[in-house]
């Protein structure tokens, strides 16, 4: 198996994972924070989703600069639209990784502010960051869930929530 053929595997994982997740986010919850420093709660499941696209990215440009505008945070409202936001962007992530033809060990990608590099990786590291992002923020969600009393999915097996005890 390739290094991008097993990241695919990684991907489809964490995809079948996030749905879970993203199934229970609750319709009247979108702007709870847990803390006046942290992210709300629709934009963190928002960010989370959005991650799927990034092999796009990636895998089919050099660089990413915040500067110029490349990225624009989008905005979501419903759980319909996170679900369905989901999908797409694994679907366009999923896709780019089926494509990609060169090696992800030696071609470079950069995240940047203008001048300021931010990242600079292999292919690979950035895809592996990603995943990593994924699993960080997911279980981030996972806490403003336990704070609600929104039932938590399990990740890596159940759930104190799927056991029985």
């Amino acid at each position: 198996m390739t290094p991008l053929e097993q990241l695919q595997q990684e991907w489809a994982h964490e995809y079948e994972t996030t749905v879970k997740f993203i199934q229970r986010f609750p319709h009247d919850k979108n702007e709870y924070a847990p803390h006046e420093k942290s992210m709300k709660m629709m934009p963190l499941a928002t960010h989370i989703v959005e991650i799927f696209a990034w092999p796009e990215t990636i895998l089919n440009k050099e660089e990413l600069d915040f500067a110029k505008g490349d990225y624009q945070p989008t905005i979501l409202t419903t759980p319909a639209e996170l679900l369905t936001k989901l999908e797409n962007d694994f679907e366009k992530g999923k896709k780019a990784m089926k494509q990609y033809q060169d090696n992800i060990d030696t071609q470079r990608w950069t995240m940047r502010m203008g001048e300021q590099v931010l990242q600079d990786w292999t292919k690979r590291e950035a895809l592996r960051h990603s995943i990593n992002q994924i699993i960080h923020h997911r279980a981030q969600l996972g806490v403003y869930y336990r704070l609600n009393n929104i039932v938590v999915p399990g990740s890596f097996g159940p759930s104190a929530d799927e056991q029985s005890f």
